[in-house]
């Protein structure tokens, strides 16, 4: 095998393998990425068994051939060679090594054979359908905050995917919760999605898909099983393993009688939580909201370090409240909003608070109050 490839493409390329790659693990060609040269593409493929990403690139090739090398190592040594630089990758079968040159640079790095490279088995997916970059980025960038880390509830470890029934049809909604906040958020089904099945879309998987989203027009082919999802561009394919759980009944948690309304201006609800949270004790980062006519008093008592208030002038036309939350949950979820407003509807000090952005009801977010 031997092929040539500019820089800045072939780190792109490794930089996706590496980032899947697990670190630490106990099987040698997981470490490696699979890279198959022919025609004029070559293929670099990396697993973590879980997931699977396969990155498609336009190279001179003059000899077609496959091998595996180290991920990491690779992508360190394209990283250092200076912009612009056109590399050579050959491989050298009998003597088990694949030379890597740019200019007056030379290395040389061991390969593992390419047959023991594990291939994710094909699967029948039962939904395919297509859908804008933007919106796919919506869905994620706003639910994966709320993305559980607790190992033993590893059914809350991902992003639910599935159709759901709204009052004005049928969309397709992401939703996740850590049992201390909620993320909902929905969009207009795509058509071929009506037939999908409900997945959890794991926090890894959800990360490496965030970036092949950048490109807001681009169209994302997605392809569901009940055990696997695809995310698909022209040049990269990112195929992942679902969690194997059911997702909780989140119907249930979301507050349908809060009558009592904010509104407040969310960049600047999301400063004054910042700064009144700066004093707050590490552990329980407790702030204090007061609320009476058109005025809001956020506060901060910490015995250990210090007080704080900050008073901000509001939309707020119902009884006097007092209620807490963590700080760091706020913040996440007020950071979500891209409108002017956030509208956050209370019912009491130890009900569920509910948060949308201004009039909008495809993003809800739900978050839990705390003792102050």
């Amino acid at each position: 095998m031997k092929f040539s490839m500019e820089r800045a493409a072939l780190l792109k390329a490794v930089s996706r393998a590496q980032s899947v790659v697990e670190r630490r693990n106990t099987i040698p060609i997981l470490a490696n990425v699979l890279i198959e040269a022919e025609g004029d593409t070559v293929y670099f493929r990396a697993t973590d068994l879980d997931i699977e990403v396969v990155d498609k690139d336009a190279a001179q090739v003059e000899r077609a051939g496959a091998t595996t090398v180290s991920a990491v190592t690779l992508h360190e040594i394209v990283r250092k060679l200076p912009d612009g630089a056109l590399v050579t990758l050959s491989e050298d079968g009998a003597a088990g090594r694949l030379t890597v040159e740019a200019g007056r640079s030379n290395f040389s790095l061991a390969t593992l054979p390419k047959e023991d490279f594990p291939v994710m088995a094909s699967s029948e997916y039962s939904a395919n359908f297509s859908v804008k970059a933007q919106v796919l980025r919506r869905l994620f960038d706003k639910s994966k905050f709320a993305i559980s880390t607790e190992e033993t509830r590893y059914y809350l470890n991902g992003v639910y995917m599935h159709v759901a029934e709204t009052a004005d049809g049928r969309s397709l909604r992401c939703v996740a919760t850590d049992g201390h906040r909620l993320a909902r958020i929905d969009s207009a089904l795509p058509s071929g999605a009506e037939e999908m099945p409900g997945v959890i879309v794991p926090r890894k998987t959800v990360g490496e898909l965030r970036k092949l989203l950048d490109d807001d027009d681009m169209d994302i082919a997605v392809s569901v099983s009940e055990t696997k999802v695809r995310f698909a561009t022209p040049e990269i394919t990112l195929t992942s393993k679902v969690i194997d759980g059911t997702f909780p009944d989140y119907t249930r948690v979301i507050p349908q009688n809060n009558t009592r309304r904010l509104e407040v201006d969310a960049s600047e609800f999301a400063r004054a939580v910042d700064r009144v949270s700066t004093v707050s004790s590490e552990r329980s980062r407790a702030v204090k909201l007061q609320l009476d006519e058109d005025r809001l008093i956020l506060s901060v008592n910490a015995p250990d370090s210090g007080a704080a208030e900050e008073e901000l002038a509001v939309a707020y036309g119902d009884e006097r409240l007092e209620i807490g939350f963590n700080a760091k949950y706020l913040l996440e979820i007020a950071s979500q909003v891209d409108r002017e407003n956030a509208v956050f509807m209370f019912n009491s000090s130890g009900d569920p608070t509910l948060m949308r952005e201004g009039s909008d009801e495809s993003a809800v977010y739900v978050v839990m109050p705390m003792r102050v």
